[in-house]
């Protein structure tokens, strides 16, 4: 198994303009401060207009009466009524809100107070001004041969609003900018936890889970941090695991690398030594059968030798046969187990076995054709020494990504000792076999009684390598 953790992983890019967290609650928080702001101008807007509307009534009250003490006063001279009254308006010049016009009856304008001179020369603008003008009546007076009208010019006052709220939108200016900032920077320190918590994460993202996170007194950021490392804690001693698990497999794998060794070592020095020494001896022991037919003595020693040296030969064959099994890549993993049930059956004819194999889709590696080999040979023994059985079924099955090689016997099976109470090594080493191919050993009931041994193993090609 190969295992890459030294790249970095991508994090998902998407289009368009990204913005950060806390910039964006930065911008919600100013927002809602803007809006608030907005609507205390649109409130101070109202109470505004009421107030220039009060002052321009209040005056108009006034100047309404002042008028007319000055036209009863001006009716007493009806000869100087006119001149007296217009007189008397230059005198006074321009009322507080109020532009005074007077005219003819023939609409000559004969007389119009000045302009203001406070903040001459300047107003609010005309939308602003429709805004805060109060609509009142005009009045008029009627003079003889003049009409006086009272005009409600609340001019000023607009404008000193205007200003004031030129001076305040400043300030909110200021005050949003502020908000902004201050916003940003707080809330720049109350989710740094979350950058610490998408590092921990982009590292585990990259298979290391070393990292641990702080709690920093936000009960929902310490939740999230509280099970950040519970995983991490999990994944880590899960990886530890693995490599542990990935080392004794490694370890398993170079065992029976050094047994197969071993066993083909110790099949080569029978084979070489003593098989043929024991051939040696059957034929001396031939020879001086065959020249002491007239000594009966030596005659029947001869023969005894001869008989004991077959049985000693045919019981290194069968050790060979153990110990080194059909040569790999001739025939397929199916001829093989074929193979060896076949030689079995020779050496155990007392035992029906039946064998059914498939032929794999594709070729299958060296490693795991011989431990199919190797768990068949053991099973089968095992049959022989503990099973007490009389018929034995061995079946090869190959599906598209596995191996599952059953062995079924009728004897007695795990559960209770009948031939042979000896401790059953093989079934352990059978065991470790499978593990180290990463496939899966299962012992179960046979239907019929006695025992039915499952093992799966995962078909690799010979050019994928696991490491």
């Amino acid at each position: 198994m190969k295992t890459d953790t030294g790249s970095t992983p991508q994090r998902p890019q998407r289009g368009g303009i990204r913005i950060s967290l806390h910039a964006r609650l930065s911008l919600i928080i100013t927002a809602l401060l803007a809006l608030a702001l907005m609507a205390g101008a649109a409130v101070w807007t109202s109470e505004a207009r009421n107030t220039i509307h009060e002052e321009t009534e209040a005056a108009n009250r006034v100047a309404a009466q002042w008028l007319s003490v000055l036209v009863a006063e001006t009716r007493r001279d009806p000869l100087q009524a006119e001149t007296n009254l217009v007189s008397a308006l230059h005198e006074i010049g321009r009322i507080r809100a109020h532009v005074i016009e007077a005219s003819t009856a023939s609409g000559e304008l004969v007389y119009r107070s000045p302009g203001p001179t406070y903040k001459a020369g300047r107003s609010a603008p005309e939308w602003f001004a429709a805004r805060l003008t109060p609509q009142l009546p005009l009045r008029h007076f009627a003079t003889g041969e003049l009409q006086l009208s009272l005009i409600p010019d609340p001019s000023r006052s607009v404008l000193d609003a205007w200003d004031d709220l030129r001076g305040l939108s400043g300030w909110c200016l200021a005050l949003l900018l502020l908000a902004w900032v201050g916003s940003h920077a707080a809330l720049n320190r109350a989710l740094q936890p979350l950058r610490a918590i998408d590092d921990a994460f982009a590292r585990g993202a990259a298979g290391h889970f070393d990292r641990r996170l702080a709690v920093g007194g936000v009960p929902e950021l310490d939740r999230l941090a509280h099970s950040y490392n519970l995983l991490a804690e999990r994944l880590d001693h899960s990886l530890a695991n693995n490599t542990r698990l990935e080392a004794d497999q490694r370890f398993a794998r170079a065992l029976q690398s050094h047994l197969e060794e071993d066993r083909r070592a110790i099949a080569r020095e029978l084979h070489d030594e003593l098989a043929q020494g024991i051939t040696a001896v059957r034929a001396i022991a031939g020879a001086i059968q065959q020249r002491s037919a007239d000594q009966p003595g030596i005659h029947g020693s001869a023969q005894a030798i001869v008989s004991m040296a077959g049985q000693m030969h045919d019981g290194v064959r069968a050790i060979l046969q153990r110990l080194r099994p059909p040569s790999l890549g001739h025939g397929g993993v199916d001829e093989a187990v074929k193979t060896l049930c076949e030689q079995w059956s020779a050496l155990h004819p007392d035992i029906r076995l039946k064998c059914s194999t498939e032929t794999p889709g594709r070729e299958v590696d060296d490693a795991l054709q011989l431990t199919v080999q190797r768990l068949l040979q053991e099973g089968l023994t095992n049959v022989v020494r503990h099973a007490g059985a009389s018929e034995v079924e061995v079946a090869l099955h190959c599906a598209d990504s596995s191996i599952e090689l059953r062995i079924t016997d009728n004897g007695c099976g795990l559960g209770a000792p009948c031939t042979d109470d000896r401790p059953r090594y093989g079934l352990t080493g059978m065991q470790e076999r499978t593990l180290a191919l990463r496939g899966e050993l299962r012992f179960e009931p046979a239907p019929r009684g006695g025992l039915s041994v499952c093992a799966t193993l995962p078909l690799h090609t010979p050019t994928e390598t696991t490491t």
